[in-house]
C-alpha cells in the first residue's frame, strides 16, 4: 500500500512538473492559411536585455543560463527603452507544409535603427540578415516603408527565431507575421491611403496659399507653413520621407521628426495668435506665446548642436499644444465665435496626441494597431478640416462686417445727397435775394462809378505832377547817398579813426574777401601753373579754379593774410593803422587796440614794416589807399 502511495505521489509530483513547465513554455504560432496575418504579442515574443552589448547568438541558443534569463513579455509589444542597450526577442513558429502561402515577418516601427534577425533553415543553422533605419534604403530586402523578411517554407516543425534590436531612440517593437498575398494587398492599401492623406495636406495648403494672394493676410502663410510641417512629420514617422526624400541619409533620418515638430510647433502658435486676434483679444496670452516659442527655438538649437537624442523627448510638444487648446477656449469665451472650430479641431488634435502618450506608457487596454497607429494622422485630418471652418467662419464675419460697412457707406451717401441737395436748394434760394439786391445797387454803383472816373482824372494829373517831384527827389538822394558814401570812406582812411568805425567799411569776413578778390584780380585772372585765363568758382569763398588744369587759388593766397590766425578785419585795421603812423605804432599799442595777444601783433607788425620798406617808393605817393598796396605781397 505504501509503495503504491509512493508511485502515485511521485507520478503527481512528475505532472506538477509537467504542467509548470507548460504554463511557461513560449507561446508558438502556427502557419495557417486561414489566417493571412498575426502580431506576435504578450507570451508569444520573449525579451533579453543585454546591457553589456557583447552577447553572440551561439552563447544566447547554447548556454543554459542566458537562455533562461528570456522572459515573456508583458505588455501587448515589449519596447525599447534603453538607447545603450542590445535587445535580444526570440518567437516560435510552427511550420506546416500543409501551407500554400508564401510567409514574411514584418516589423512596424520604421525608427528602429539597427535589425538583425537570425532566421533557421533546414539543418536548423542560422543565417543572419541586417535591416534598419541606420541602412540606406536601398540595402532592404523590399522596397517598403517597413522592414520585412522572407520566411524559409522548405522547412518543417517548429522553428525558433532571433532578433537582435538596438536603436537609437525608443522604439516599439512590433513583430507582425503576414503572408505575401496580404502584404501585397495592405501595402497597396497602405500607400493609397498615404496618397489621399498627403493629397489631402497639398489640397488643404494650395487652397490657402490661393486664399493668401486673394486676401493677403499672413495667417493663410502661417497655416500653410504649419500643414506642411505636419506633413513632413508624417512622412517621417512613416518612412515615406525616407524612402522617397532622402534614401541615403540615414543619419538624418534619425532626427528629420524633430526639424519637423518644432516647425510644426512654431508655426502652430503663429498661426494661433494670428487667426484669433490674440494680440488685441488677449495681450498677455500673445506674449506667452512669444514667450514659448522663445524657449522652443532654443530647445530645438540644443538638440541640434549638442545632442540629437534629445529630439526624442516628443512630450515637450505637449506645451504650445495646450496653450493652443487654452488660447482657443479663451478667446471663445470672449465671445469669438470663429473659435468654435479652432478649440473643436484642437481637441481632435489633443486627442491624438493623448493616445500617442498612452501607447508610449504601455497603457494595457489600448492595443497597439493599425488604428492607434494612425490615430494621430486621422486627428490632424479632423483639425485641418475644422481649421478650414474656423478660416472660413473667420472670412464670412469679415464678409460681413465688410458688407455692413458698405451698407453704411451707401446710407451714409445718400444721406449726404440728401443734404446736399436741401443745401443747394438754401444756396439758390440765398442766390436769387443776393441777385435782387445786386442788381438794386448796381445801379446806385453806376451813379458813384461816374463820379469817381471825374475824381479819377483829377487823381492822374496829381499823380504825374508827384511823380515828376518823386523822380527829383530820387536824384538828390542819390547824390545825397554818394557824397555820405565818399565822407564816410575818407573819415574811416584817416589816421584818427577807431576799430568800430573801420569795421563799417569792413565789418566781417565775407566783406574782406570781396575786396581782397576785387584787388587781387583786378587786373584779369591768370592761372599761376598754367597762365590760362579762364576760371570758375571754386570750393572756398571767393577762390578761383582753373577750367584748364584745375588748380584751384584761394583770395588769400599770396598776400600778407595767407596763413593768418586773426580775424581778417582785425588784419586789415592792423596794416591800416601801420600805414597811416607809417610803422611807429607799437604792438603793445596795437594788441591793445585790437585786443590781439602783445606777441602776436609784434609778429604781425614786423612783417608788414618789412613789406613796407619793400614797397616804399610804390607807397611813396600812394595817398589814402597805400595801405591796401601792403595786402598783395607779389603778384
Amino acid at each position: 500500500m505504501s509503495k503504491y502511495l509512493l508511485k502515485v505521489l511521485f507520478i503527481g509530483f512528475l505532472f506538477f512538473l509537467f504542467a509548470e513547465s507548460i504554463a511557461h513554455a513560449q507561446k508558438t504560432v502556427t502557419l495557417n492559411d486561414t489566417i493571412t496575418q498575426h502580431y506576435f504579442s504578450y507570451g508569444e515574443i520573449e525579451a533579453l536585455e543585454d546591457k553589456s552589448g557583447k552577447l553572440t547568438l551561439d552563447q544566447i541558443r547554447n548556454n543554459p543560463s542566458i537562455a533562461a534569463q528570456f522572459k515573456p513579455s508583458q505588455i501587448f509589444n515589449p519596447k525599447v527603452t534603453d538607447l545603450n542597450t542590445n535587445y535580444w526577442y526570440r518567437i516560435s513558429i510552427t511550420h506546416n507544409k500543409a501551407t500554400k502561402n508564401n510567409w514574411l515577418l514584418e516589423f512596424f516601427d520604421q525608427t528602429t535603427g539597427d535589425i538583425e534577425i537570425f532566421s533557421p533553415n533546414a539543418n536548423n543553422i542560422y543565417t543572419s540578415t541586417h535591416m534598419g533605419s541606420n541602412l540606406p534604403f536601398s540595402q532592404r530586402l523590399f522596397q517598403h516603408k517597413n522592414f520585412s523578411l522572407s520566411i524559409n517554407s522548405n522547412l518543417y516543425g517548429k522553428h525558433i527565431y532571433y532578433i537582435r534590436l538596438k536603436s537609437s531612440q525608443p522604439a516599439n517593437v512590433l513583430v507582425v507575421l503576414r503572408s505575401v498575398g496580404w502584404f501585397v494587398h495592405y501595402a497597396l492599401d497602405e500607400y493609397f491611403f498615404f496618397g489621399v492623406f498627403y493629397g489631402m495636406l497639398l489640397v488643404f495648403s494650395l487652397y490657402n496659399l490661393m486664399m493668401f494672394f486673394a486676401i493677403k493676410q499672413t495667417q493663410y502663410l502661417y497655416y500653410i507653413m504649419y500643414n506642411l510641417s505636419i506633413g513632413f512629420y508624417e512622412m517621417c514617422t512613416d518612412g515615406i520621407a525616407y524612402q522617397y526624400l532622402w534614401p541615403n541619409s540615414p543619419a538624418f533620418n534619425q532626427y528629420a521628426y524633430g526639424v519637423a515638430l518644432f516647425f510644426a510647433s512654431v508655426f502652430g502658435m503663429l498661426f494661433t495668435r494670428s487667426l484669433l486676434y490674440v494680440k488685441i483679444k488677449a495681450p498677455k496670452l500673445n506674449t506667452l506665446i512669444w514667450v514659448v516659442i522663445g524657449l522652443r527655438t532654443i530647445f530645438f538649437l540644443v538638440c541640434l548642436t549638442v545632442d540629437k537624442n534629445w529630439f526624442n523627448y516628443k512630450i515637450v510638444e505637449i506645451v504650445p499644444l495646450l496653450l493652443a487648446c487654452y488660447t482657443g477656449y479663451y478667446i471663445l469665451n470672449k465671445g469669438y465665435w470663429p473659435a468654435r472650430f479652432f478649440v473643436i479641431g484642437y481637441s481632435f488634435l489633443f486627442v491624438g496626441f493623448l493616445i500617442k502618450i498612452l501607447i508610449a506608457f504601455d497603457v494595457s487596454w489600448l492595443p497597439l494597431g493599425p488604428v492607434t497607429h494612425y490615430s494621430l494622422s486621422f486627428c490632424f485630418i479632423m483639425e485641418m478640416l475644422f481649421i478650414s471652418f474656423a478660416i472660413g467662419e473667420k472670412v464670412r464675419i469679415l464678409k460681413k462686417k465688410k458688407d455692413y460697412a458698405q451698407r453704411r457707406i451707401i446710407r451714409q451717401m445718400k444721406q449726404n445727397e440728401e443734404f446736399k441737395d436741401n443745401l443747394n436748394r438754401q444756396l439758390e434760394a440765398q442766390v436769387r435775394e443776393r441777385t435782387k439786391e445786386l442788381v438794386e445797387k448796381s445801379a446806385v454803383i453806376e451813379e458813384q462809378n461816374d463820379e469817381l472816373k471825374s475824381v479819377n482824372i483829377l487823381l492822374k494829373e496829381q499823380a504825374e505832377e508827384i511823380s515828376r517831384i518823386n523822380v527829383l527827389l530820387e536824384n538828390d538822394n542819390i547824390t545825397l547817398h554818394t557824397n555820405i558814401e565818399k565822407v564816410t570812406h575818407d573819415r574811416v582812411m584817416s589816421a584818427q579813426v577807431d576799430f568800430e568805425e573801420f569795421s563799417r567799411i569792413y565789418p566781417d569776413r565775407e566783406t574782406c574777401f570781396k575786396f581782397l578778390s576785387d584787388l587781387k584780380w583786378e587786373k584779369g585772372y591768370n592761372c599761376r601753373r598754367c597762365a590760362n585765363n579762364h576760371y570758375s568758382h571754386g570750393h572756398l569763398p571767393y577762390s578761383r579754379r582753373c577750367s584748364k588744369c584745375g588748380y584751384e587759388e584761394s583770395v588769400i593766397a599770396y598776400t600778407i593774410l595767407q596763413n593768418t590766425r586773426i580775424p581778417i578785419n582785425k588784419a586789415f585795421y592792423m596794416i591800416f593803422l601801420m600805414y597811416s603812423t607809417k610803422g611807429k605804432i607799437s604792438s603793445h599799442k596795437l594788441s591793445e587796440i585790437v585786443a590781439i595777444r602783445q606777441s602776436t601783433c609784434w609778429a604781425y607788425s614786423t612783417r608788414i614794416k618789412k613789406l613796407m620798406d619793400h614797397k616804399k617808393k610804390e607807397l611813396s605817393n600812394a595817398g589814402s589807399k597805400g595801405w591796401s598796396m601792403l595786402v598783395i605781397e607779389e603778384q
